[in-house]
């Protein structure tokens, strides 16, 4: 049971919409100098200084105070490689960023370190039902933290609220949250749960709630419009040139933008992106997001596992541990006791994450037991997918965020992107990393040309086609090497489709009949029963029948 404690400003206006929108750091961001000289290197940004220390072209330093680090190689005139901003409070991540410094001459070098904002904002909406009882609604963007379908009862005993959720099942204990409100202060000091931390919120006026709600204004009607073409690589078409009704598309992303995001049920859109014949067509952005702003993918980033596979020439028939296979962990049939959907399983994600006595979250997987023969039985493993990890690094010689801006960022063109990593700092594969949601769209129209992207090679075709089909025996599962494999139905048809997905709505679904490619983000968090019907519910049922060849 968690107890809040909410600070309310005025006595009769406990109805209406409230909201904070706050970050917690990182401090250290901006221009980065290093500077080389006879007596020694040194490193300056934001008022903090460390020394260099360089092995060969190895280039590396620690600020103070757990300011963060760099790791990088000098590369010709420049210096390439990666801030590591310390783990933060809203994430509970260490993340690995990649960073080039660029020579201004005389032994100097600069750069601009952009951290991953820990931001956290929450809106609280407290109206009052036909009966004339209150009901209270929070969202989250960021995890959907109290949110999914929970509607909390208000009730008021003198300048004391309390929020009331009933037990739902046996993965959703019943919630009490006590409150008291201020009738002389218009703010709302709030100590939210999880994160150690008062948020103070003020009245939000619902005109400018550009977090809450899909589109701003909440009467605007859209246009379909092509996408821009910004120099990422990309090059974009209307979507009537790819085949497409453009009314079609427009009525979903009008039908998107007119959400109620305080339905319990509603679907919480973040991005909606759709490519044909290697064009992007159409590219949405909800609730605040836009182009510039990168997006947790959760597991839908267990494909880079994969995908690294392919680029190194990594077998799947690898030994990892006895006769664990890189494929079976690939395509969560390891048999080790791991299993992310029983909370009683050793190997179980958030176990794995919140224990503190094996930092090394490899060997923590490696030390579970084993319960299956491999192959043998399908259980949903974060923990396996990330010691996927360790084989790719042990194969490659190479971090695995270093491995994957040479396998696949840079040769896609990637903008900005961060890697989390484990309490050790080595690269986590079980999903997490955020990145622009163009970039993702890019891995499906490669795969859709056999591995190529703009005329370069990132995988063989033959891993395109391996990887991408049921690798699991008949009756154990429906995998490829980290893509999940099905069906689309439309009509009396039914079209193969491969995509990557993770919690909350993040998919790229790839039709590779129809040379189509397709990218949702979401804020529907813990919530499967909304996100995981965007499959057939949108790309099924709206998308693929506005396909008017």
């Amino acid at each position: 049971m968690h107890t809040l404690l909410i600070v309310f400003a005025v006595a009769t206006a406990q109805e209406g919409l409230w909201s904070v929108d706050t970050t917690f750091g990182p401090d250290v961001r901006g221009e980065l100098r290093v500077r080389g000289a006879s007596s020694g290197w040194t490193a300056t940004i934001a008022g903090r200084a460390a020394t260099v220390e360089r092995s060969g072209d190895s280039v590396r330093f620690t600020l103070p105070d757990s300011g963060g680090q760099f790791r990088g190689v000098r590369a010709g005139r420049a210096i390439r490689g990666f801030w590591i901003q310390p783990r933060g409070a809203v994430t509970g991540y260490a993340w690995a960023s990649p960073l080039e410094l660029t020579s201004t001459g005389a032994g100097e070098w600069r750069g601009s370190i952009v951290p991953l904002e820990e931001r956290w904002r929450v809106y609280l909406a407290i109206s009052r039902r036909p009966n004339g009882t209150l009901v209270a609604v929070f969202r989250n963007p960021e995890q959907n933290d109290l949110g999914k379908w929970f509607r909390f009862s208000v009730t008021r005993a003198g300048d004391s609220l309390r929020f009331d959720l009933p037990a739902s099942g046996e993965d959703q204990p019943a919630m009490q949250l006590a409150a008291t409100y201020d009738s002389l202060r218009r703010v709302i000091a709030l100590a939210w749960p999880g994160l150690d931390r008062v948020l103070r919120f003020a009245p939000q006026d619902s005109a400018s709630a550009t977090g809450l709600f899909p589109r701003l204004p909440r009467a605007a009607r859209y246009g379909y419009r092509q996408p821009g073409q910004i120099g990422d690589g990309w090059h974009t078409a209307r979507a009537k040139d790819a085949g497409f009704d453009e009314a079609a598309l427009a009525r979903l992303v009008q039908q998107i933008a007119d959400t109620d995001p305080l339905n319990p049920r509603a679907p919480l859109m973040h991005s909606l992106l759709i490519a044909r014949h290697g064009r992007l067509v159409l590219e949405e952005y909800f609730a605040g997001y836009d182009r510039r702003s990168v997006h947790d993918t959760r597991s839908a980033a267990k494909t880079f596992a994969s995908v690294m596979a392919g680029a190194i020439g990594l077998d799947p028939g690898t030994r990892v541990k006895g006769d664990v296979t890189l494929g079976d962990l690939l395509t969560h049939t390891s048999g080790l006791a791991c299993d992310d959907y029983d909370p009683q399983s050793p190997g179980e994600e958030v176990r794995m994450r919140t224990q503190t006595a094996q930092p090394d979250w490899w060997q923590y997987i490696l030390d579970q037991p084993q319960v299956y023969p491999p192959g043998t039985h399908y259980a949903y493993c974060s923990g396996g997918m990330n010691l996927a990890g360790y084989a790719l690094q042990r194969a490659s010689g190479t971090w695995i965020p270093a491995l994957f801006d040479r396998t696949v960022a840079r040769p896609l063109g990637f903008g900005r992107y961060y890697w989390d990593l484990m309490p050790t700092l080595e690269g986590y594969l079980g999903g997490g990393v955020q990145m622009l949601p163009r970039d993702l769209l890019k891995l499906g129209v490669t795969y859709l040309n056999g591995g190529v992207w703009d005329g370069r090679r990132i995988v063989p075709a033959e891993w395109v086609a391996r990887s991408t089909v049921n690798q699991v025996a008949e009756g154990v599962g429906t995998d490829g090497y980290a893509w999940h494999v099905g069906t689309l139905k439309v009509g009396d048809r039914e079209y193969r489709e491969y995509e990557a997905n993770g919690n909350g709505g993040q998919f790229l679904i790839v039709v590779p009949e129809l040379d189509l490619a397709v990218v949702f983000t979401g804020g529907n968090y813990m919530y499967g029963g909304v996100w995981l019907k965007w499959r057939q519910g949108i790309v099924g049922d709206v998308i693929i029948p506005a396909i008017r060849e």
